[in-house]
């Protein structure tokens, strides 16, 4: 249990770390609160990778669905309420408040594919081992095939 709750923790921060370095490298910036935002997404996206029995285009949609709940409600805290200003896309197609839009809903669904191996790889360094691994599933000739995206 405190070896879950100790990997939990580092994969949480190592999403805050990386989705700060992803930011800063878009936007030429980051703000700390996105340490937290990116904490919980990187947890999410590898979850649901890991767990989740569906295809690869479910899974991936299911990621964008939420990191976008994530982000709709973290804006509406840090933005919002808190008046931190860290985003706006209220100039974006398909906007929600200003909080979340399409187009980075979708993109955050391609990232969940490079994140879901990365995810997996820290949490088999980290749990020494005991990480169920994702799988990309593939249907190729009309047999369906399952790929090990984490070797």
């Amino acid at each position: 249990m405190l070896k879950e709750l100790k990997c939990g923790i580092c994969l949480f921060c190592v999403g805050g770390f990386l989705y700060n370095i992803i930011e800063a490298l878009w936007r030429g910036y980051s703000h700390w609160t996105m340490f937290f935002v990116g904490g919980a997404c990187f947890n999410l996206m590898g979850r649901i990778h890991t767990f989740c029995r569906k295809g690869l285009f479910q899974r991936c949609t299911l990621c964008a669905l939420a990191v976008t709940l994530v982000e709709f409600f973290s804006g509406c805290l840090f933005n919002l309420k808190m008046k931190m200003n860290v985003w706006d896309y209220s100039g974006m197609f398909l906007n929600i408040k200003g909080q979340v839009c399409l187009l980075y809903s979708v993109l955050w669904g391609f990232l969940s594919l490079i994140a879901a191996p990365v995810y997996s790889r820290c949490r088999t360094r980290l749990a020494g081992g005991e990480s169920k691994t994702p799988e990309l599933r593939v249907i190729t000739g009309g047999k369906r095939q399952e790929l090990d995206i984490a070797k």
